[in-house]
């Protein structure tokens, strides 16, 4: 007999999903056994923990454009979503939760846990998605979840809860009377495409054609719009500088002479300097966030701006723009291109790639650095140097997003490297890995994490060794929150809360990858490095490579400069640090 289980999995199936990650409960078992009978187009992958579920979807729906999907049980399941779904909401992430609940006739007994795991699951969700809904009976459920895809797809994409009750859930499914179908608009975002109004863009070119040292920030959103050939295009005929966000990384290959890399205080040296000299800025799918736009120091007064966005309230968020250009990237970007003839800035170029050569100049410094504990640039450039183009890298949080994105260039347009920049979270890069295996499973997957990152979600190393997945995860161990204790001790000295290990307490990740079936490498040394990489990456499964690194090595370009000159640091004083510039206009005209 079919139930509604059935229909969830058929739909989901319909849509093109073929993964769902997440964590079983006795509410949502009819899921289970509808997707066990239709294995042929889509599977189901266990996960140790439902935050991890939330991550997986993510790294799919990334690499895919189709909305991640993921299952939580009522209660404790559900409760555990919130980091993967803000990450998601702050992405821009199309991504589907399907959450269980009490049957509908218990619903007034949710309050405090009076029925078992009860709580008020779609206030809940409410805060932390697009949209969330409890289903109201049987005959709603096909809408109910054509509606999910709709708005999880739709312009600006993010993630959405449906709530499914249990007796919804175990109900007989009658096909005669309970009909679906799918809306194919929304099998991968965006649902609908728009473009820019005519007039704009004709303001556009012609700010573009006045100016001399023109740059692009290009941010995830050029991903999410699959605009990855217009991007190339658009660079190509700007002739001037191109950067991303770390989410926007991939937008075009970092290899360009004009190409600088990412924007941000742990970014490439050679994009902040430059970025100042700029008398036109393009922000081109990027909200101009707190790093991207330098705490806000971007734009600079005298910089005239275009802005680049699918969501309406993106334009003039923290400053007006010269030109707004409301609509799709994709779209945007080729009318754009249709319009603009080849421009030539020689002298801009010319500072562009003299600017870039200091740059690489002080990354060789560090990268040929001897010192003990080992240098991390020392270790990106050894795995640099290993990494092919079709690999796919997974970023953690905290310093690793720094050093990945500095030493580890993008030589192949596309979208090749994950950054959990939304919420910048600890604890993406593992179980995000799991997604993007079972994702590319002709792939192999890198992920670079600290150890407090790693720490997080180390138990999802048991997923990758169950399905023998091709990743090799790579531990940054300092014995430290690495960020947190240098912020700690620049600004407030004595603190000693964010170390990791004692003296006689160091944790053994590679040993502790080893129990769990996977192989296990540890490096002291320079020389080790290379070996183990060698190692790990011949190896037909997953492997931990844990490498022992400074404690004081910071990616961050303040944080050096503050430890090269020394002695005290006055204190932050709230509302000073990251206070947020006054609104301001952009010019009109260009010097």
């Amino acid at each position: 007999m079919a139930h509604m289980g059935d229909l969830v999995a058929e739909m989901l199936a319909r849509y093109g999903v073929e993964l769902v990650f997440g964590m079983p409960g006795g509410q949502t078992t009819a899921l289970h056994d509808g997707i066990s009978r239709r294995t042929d187009r889509i599977r189901h992958v266990l996960m140790r923990d439902e935050r991890n579920a939330a991550y997986a979807a993510d790294a799919y729906a990334r690499l895919t454009g189709k909305p991640g999907v993921c299952d939580v049980t009522v209660g404790p399941g559900a409760n555990l979503l919130p980091a993967g779904f803000i990450e998601a909401l702050n992405a821009s992430i199309p991504m589907i939760g399907i959450v269980g609940e009490l049957p509908l006739d218990w619903l007034t007994l949710k309050d405090k846990g009076i029925a078992s795991q009860g709580f008020d699951q779609l206030s809940f969700f409410k805060t932390i998605t697009k949209d969330s809904w409890l289903v109201p009976s049987v005959t709603a459920l096909p809408e109910m979840i054509r509606t999910a895809f709709r708005v999880a797809t739709s312009p600006r994409p993010g993630p959405v809860a449906l709530i499914i009750p249990h007796d919804v859930f175990d109900a007989e499914w009658d096909e005669t009377l309970v009909k679906i179908g799918v809306d194919e608009r929304a099998i991968r975002a965006p649902f609908v495409r728009s473009a820019p109004v005519g007039s704009a863009v004709s303001e556009a070119i012609a700010l573009i054609r006045r100016a001399k040292r023109p740059a692009v920030v290009f941010g995830g959103g050029v991903h999410g719009a699959g605009a990855i050939a217009e991007a190339g295009d658009f660079a190509a005929r700007l002739s001037g500088l191109a950067v991303t966000s770390l989410t926007g990384r991939g937008a075009v290959a970092e290899t360009l002479p004009y190409a600088a890399g990412t924007l941000n205080p742990l970014g490439s040296w050679a994009a902040i300097e430059l970025i100042k000299e700029a008398d036109l800025v393009i922000w081109c799918g990027s909200k101009a966030s707190q790093n991207t736009a330098m705490n806000w120091t971007l734009p600079l007064p005298e910089q005239a701006t275009i802005t680049i966005d699918c969501d309406p309230n993106e334009h003039g968020r923290t400053f007006q723009p010269t030109v707004a250009l409301f609509g799709d990237v994709r779209e945007a970007l080729s009318l754009l291109n249709a319009s603009l003839e080849q421009q030539h800035n020689h002298d801009w170029l010319s500072r562009i790639a003299a600017v870039k050569e200091e740059g690489e100049a002080q990354k060789r410094e560090e990268i040929r650095s001897d010192r003990l504990p080992i240098n991390p640039p020392r270790v990106m450039a050894e795995l640099a140097a290993r990494l092919g183009e079709d690999d796919i890298v997974v970023s953690d949080a905290s310093f690793s997003a720094g050093w990945i994105a500095n030493f580890l260039p993008v030589r192949k347009a596309g979208r090749g490297f994950l950054y959990a920049r939304g919420q910048g979270g600890l604890g993406y890069s593992v179980p995000a890995a799991v997604g993007a295996a079972e994702t590319r499973p002709g792939s192999r997957i890198v992920t670079v994490a600290g150890d407090g990152a790693f720490s997080y979600t180390v138990g999802e190393l048991a997923t990758q060794a169950q399905r023998n997945q091709r990743v090799v995860n790579i531990v940054l161990n300092n014995g430290r929150l690495g960020w947190i204790q240098l912020w700690q001790e620049i600004f407030f000295k004595n603190v000693q809360s964010a170390l990791l290990e004692s003296q006689s307490c160091q944790p053994n990740f590679a040993g502790a990858a080893a129990a769990l079936g996977l192989k296990g490498f540890f490096v002291e040394t320079p020389d080790q490095i290379g070996p183990a990489l060698d190692a790990a990456f011949a190896h037909d499964g997953p492997s931990v490579v844990e490498i022992r690194v400074d404690d004081l090595a910071t990616p961050i370009h303040s944080f050096k400069r503050r430890m090269r000159e020394g002695g005290d640091s006055p204190r932050p004083r709230p509302g000073t640090v990251y206070k947020l510039r006054d609104w301001k206009q952009s010019p009109t005209l260009l010097g």
